[in-house]
């Protein structure tokens, strides 16, 4: 286990900061993840990658946490501006970014919060690389039009 910790816990960080946690909470949560992982292990069939199977659990402590703490949750002030090179209003972000399926949605955190190549993003969701590229496209031109369109 510590040389599969010592693999994938960047990965595994990573994509707890794309989900929109903070570094203290990505640190603390991928801490929680390996732990399930190791009381979990028995559970591992090698169907998937590893990181894949640690990405599920990630998310799963992730959805618990936010559970625990709605309050705690906030978005990043330059997460669009990345994106998009332009500063818009966050709530109404967030009201689009919700609108979006689940999908679409994880793939836009990924690219923007946790910076991850498209072959990650592929890893992490099990589609191709350039199945995550052409999906994060398509979102991302979906929300840019609907704000451009409503003029937020």
């Amino acid at each position: 286990m510590d040389e599969i910790y010592e693999k994938y816990a960047r990965f595994v960080y990573r994509y707890l900061l794309s989900l929109g946690t903070g570094e203290d909470v990505a640190e603390e949560l991928t801490q929680e993840t390996f732990y399930q992982a190791v009381q979990s292990i028995h559970r591992f069939k090698g169907e998937s990658k590893i990181s894949t199977w640690l990405c599920a659990i990630a998310k799963n402590q992730y959805a618990i946490w936010r559970r625990k703490n709605p309050e705690l949750l906030e978005l990043d002030e330059s997460f669009m501006a990345r994106s998009f090179g332009e500063e818009i209003d966050k709530v109404e972000l967030l009201k689009r970014l919700h609108n979006l399926p689940e999908a679409s949605r994880e793939i836009l955190y990924l690219r923007i919060y946790g910076n991850l190549s498209f072959r990650q993003i592929g890893e992490v969701l099990s589609v191709s690389e350039n199945a995550a590229r052409v999906q994060y496209y398509r979102a991302r031109e979906k929300l840019r039009k609907e704000l451009e369109e409503d003029g937020a």
